[in-house]
């Protein structure tokens, strides 16, 4: 059964339900040395690779044709930057104020980008795509396309939305959904997870500062972490700010008590440095609160770009470890690379994100090799959410050699919908657990979601080079043969 003690015990106080639970300390924990991959050509396990993109016809055999031709046309689109430059100035631009040009332009990119990148416009939609990915022997991964908030009834209504989002999850196919997501600042507004990471930077600095709100958690901040985004000591809270906390931290709660119900974990995405700390403290006070024996409900989000990710990493599992409580992370490289370091420079501050992207790649695999070196022992979950072949290639073979089973429920591997194919369907027929990123809502509802796509995965998108390469091999040979 979940761990539900916290929780009751809040339920029959709810007065002072923040300040029921003493503080924990957000002291830095020695971070223990990275388990580092071992570079190799061939895994010691097979004489054969791993992930094999060699047979085409295997590796897209669940793709329908019509498909296969839309997601390489999208595909190659997508990585020329002229165009997605033109989308992203249009869609932002006065154009969209027009009616009738906006009706058009929402009609190009319902048709476009969306229809590849989304998975539908409602629940109904979803299930479809569901169920198309469960017959590819792929799971699915429910994001609805919610965030940011101006006001605590938008956070209501979207509270409601991401309950119903859970709760569809009994009409799919068994085990097709391996997670819901949730974005924080979908049901508290930014303003305030703003004030809450402030406090909190300022508290790891000054231990004198005493936050009454505070729950127990894990160490949300290290000493690498970035502290420029609060440079005079915060205000407190007012009572107003502690009761928006309050309802804040109760929807989440109410989330995690109906995923425990439908039993279906929760990933909570992450933010940018100006509000991650709250992010994070809101994930790791529901992951005390809420685990099923030795197994995650929550899991929080680990971004590997970021300088500072492999030592709040190594110091939150060693916290969990000691408080008993199985922990959970995805996995992933960053989306917020240009804002962070427009934001750093502007300050004249250094930047939170790695010199380089092979920093980048080296802080995510040594990420990766040290989780699976803790499942191995007996400890832990995570999500390797990558697009990046050779960290999938790594990650297989290092999970192999440490004999994690490749069904072994606390490794999954996850990739965005309509991106990385290849990757998702290679690691598939190799036997390991892996699932699709799937946003929906309609169309003017993800928009945010596109563009921040668009920006955030510019580079990304212009090296897809390998699924567009297979898909073309892949048409060519049914074309061959249909002529044959």
């Amino acid at each position: 059964m979940a761990n539900r003690s916290v929780y009751s015990k809040l339920l029959h106080n709810r007065p002072c339900f923040f300040r029921c639970l003493s503080s924990a300390t957000s002291s830095s924990v020695a971070s223990p040395s990275p388990v580092n991959f071992v570079e190799k050509s061939e895994p010691t396990t097979t004489d054969k690779p791993i992930i094999n993109f060699d047979d085409f016809k295997v590796l897209f055999s669940s793709v329908p044709t019509s498909k296969l031709i839309k997601s390489s046309i999208n595909l190659h689109m997508a990585a020329i930057e002229p165009i997605v430059d033109t989308g992203m100035w249009v869609m932002n631009s006065r154009l969209m104020e027009t009616p009738i040009l906006r009706e058009i332009i929402l009609g190009v990119v319902k048709n476009t980008v969306y229809e590849h990148f989304c998975a539908g416009k409602d629940l109904k939609e979803v299930a479809r795509t569901v169920t198309k990915l469960c017959d590819q022997g792929i799971k699915a991964i429910l994001d609805y396309g919610l965030e940011h908030v101006n006001d605590n009834e938008s956070c209501d209504r979207n509270f409601n939305e991401f309950i119903q989002t859970i709760e569809s999850t009994k009409f799919l196919p068994p085990s097709s959904v391996s997670f819901v997501v949730v974005k924080i600042t979908a049901i508290c507004t930014p303003s305030l997870l703003r004030r809450v990471s402030d406090l909190l930077r300022w508290e790891y600095k000054d231990k004198s500062l005493h936050l009454p709100w505070k729950l127990r958690t894990f160490p949300i901040l290290s000493d690498s972490s970035p502290f420029y985004h609060t440079p005079n000591r915060p205000e407190p809270l007012t009572p107003e700010e502690e009761n928006y906390l309050h309802l804040g931290h109760q929807r989440l709660i109410n989330i995690c008590e109906k995923c425990v119900e439908m039993n279906v974990p929760l990933l909570i995405d992450a933010e940018d440095t100006a509000l991650q700390p709250a992010i994070d403290y809101f994930c790791y006070t529901a992951s005390i609160m809420y685990h099923k024996d030795d197994e995650p409900i929550v899991f929080g989000t680990t971004q590997a770009y970021l300088k500072d990710a492999k030592e709040r990493l190594f110091n939150v599992k060693k916290a969990a470890d000691k408080m008993g409580v199985p922990v959970g992370f995805k996995l992933v490289r960053g989306a917020y690379m240009s804002s962070e370091r427009q934001l750093a420079s502007s300050l004249g501050v250094k930047s939170p994100i790695q010199d380089s992207i092979q920093e980048t790649q080296q802080c995510y695999n040594d990420c990766a090799a040290f989780m699976l070196q803790e499942i191995a022992n007996g400890s832990g979950s995570v999500v390797l959410a990558t697009h990046n072949v050779e960290s999938g290639k790594l990650a297989a073979s290092k999970a192999i050699d440490l004999g994690i089973a490749k069904d072994n429920q606390n490794l999954q591997f996850a990739q965005l919908y309509g991106m990385a194919d290849a990757l998702s369907f290679g690691l598939g027929n190799a036997g390991f657990r892996v699932s699709k990123y799937l946003p929906f809502g309609h169309v003017e509802q993800i928009i945010p979601y596109l563009l921040r796509r668009a920006e955030e995965n510019r580079g990304l998108l212009s090296t897809s080079s390998l699924d567009r390469h297979l898909m073309k091999k892949e048409l060519m040979r049914r074309l061959t043969s249909s002529i044959s």
